[in-house]
């Protein structure tokens, strides 16, 4: 994700009858869910409007600091996103060890991980956002996000019906530091590789205060929607939902397919879309950018896209969901949840998605995009 290469707003007057409009829609979402059983809702619901809110004002994303550690060697800003899953981690490592009621993200190391993750870099790159970026960037109104979105929910369900092959490819299983080590002894290990992942991106440099006190505003957040739902934030699963069960509802019999016979998939595919803690936190995420956006007049539906960009928006969204589901979540659940779990997971996405980024940033001038990341 970034939000300041993809363009400048048209002016910085607050959209006032934009914003109006942003909170009655919260208000409906929160009339829409106050009937469910699930009474985490509404801080679900709350914890991710202050993460999209977050975003926004810090500025903060993913896809252009890959293109300035890729193409320039400057790994300060992606050294610095590492303190999101450290800062995260201080409070879910101990909660789902030691508290009922609340659990990690573990997934295997795998094939499927690398080739998703490398299929993610691509389609970030041409896309020029990532799972988080292109619900932030939707929310503030990008016509190239909104190519990009319901392409990355197609993706997802393809996805999703490429899984239980893929998980047939050889893998090391999961490497699980909480299995090894215990809650605590998890957390210290975590902790320390994530500081030699960073030293290693950084390379001597000084990523700045600034940077790193945005990632770690970012992993105090995801640490809240974590307290909130139960589990660590993640984005895919409910951006498969939004294209799930609109096929679901012309004809598509999904559940046929292995993944979706899997209990919670069913449930999931069956239930109210926002009753699914993923895609309420996805809608919440877009709602608060675009509440921030409108208040500071950086609304981006203005900006033009050509065709060239239209199409690199949906086949870098289409890459993005198939490979978010394949390598079990995008930046947001596979890296900063993954990582912030304990799980080696995450680490091993970051690695795997370093090719694709590189690969998917050859390919940016095909689709009328810079190459070189003009972030800060």
């Amino acid at each position: 994700m970034s939000l300041a290469g993809i363009a400048p707003p048209a002016t910085t007057r607050p959209h006032l009858l934009a914003f109006l409009g942003g909170l009655a829609a919260c208000l409906l979402v929160l009339l829409a869910i106050l009937p469910l059983a699930d009474g985490a809702l509404p801080g679900v619901f709350a914890a991710s409007l202050l993460l999209g809110v977050g975003f926004v004002l810090l500025d903060f994303g993913f896809a252009g600091s890959f293109r300035a550690l890729l193409e320039r060697g400057d790994g300060r800003m992606t050294g610095a996103s590492f303190a999101a899953p450290a800062v995260a981690a201080l409070v879910i490592l101990p909660m789902a060890g030691l508290a009922e009621g609340y659990g990690r993200f573990v997934a295997p190391v795998g094939l499927s991980l690398v080739l998703g993750a490398a299929l993610f870099g691509i389609g970030m790159q041409i896309a020029s956002g990532c799972g988080s970026g292109v619900l932030v960037a939707a929310g503030q109104g990008s016509r190239r996000m909104a190519v990009a979105l319901p392409f990355f929910c197609v993706g997802g369900v393809v996805g999703s019906l490429l899984l239980p092959a893929a998980l047939r490819l050889p893998s090391l299983g999961t490497l699980d530091l909480v299995a090894w080590f215990g809650p605590w002894g998890g957390l210290l290990v975590t902790e320390a590789l994530l500081a030699l992942a960073a030293a290693a991106v950084l390379r001597g440099a000084w990523p700045g205060w600034s940077a790193l006190r945005r990632a770690a505003i970012i992993g105090a957040l995801a640490a809240l929607l974590f307290l909130a739902s139960g589990m660590p934030w993640g984005i895919t699963t409910g951006l498969t939902l939004w294209a799930a069960q609109p096929a679901q509802w012309l004809g598509a019999d999904l559940m046929a397919h292995e993944f979706w016979q899997v209990p919670w998939a069913q449930a999931a595919l069956a239930g109210p879309l926002l009753a699914s803690h993923s895609s309420l936190a996805n809608l919440g995420l877009m709602l608060g950018a675009f509440l921030a956006a409108a208040a500071r007049g950086q609304l981006r539906h203005g900006v033009a896209l050509g065709w060239r960009g239209a199409a690199g928006a949906a086949l870098g969204g289409l890459l993005m969901g198939i490979g978010a589901q394949l390598s079990f979540g995008c930046n947001i659940g596979a890296f900063l949840g993954g990582a912030s779990s304990a799980s080696l997971h995450g680490l091993a996405w970051f690695l795997a998605v370093l090719p694709g980024c590189w690969l998917g940033i050859r390919l940016r001038a095909a689709f009328g995009l810079q190459r070189r990341s003009t972030d800060p």
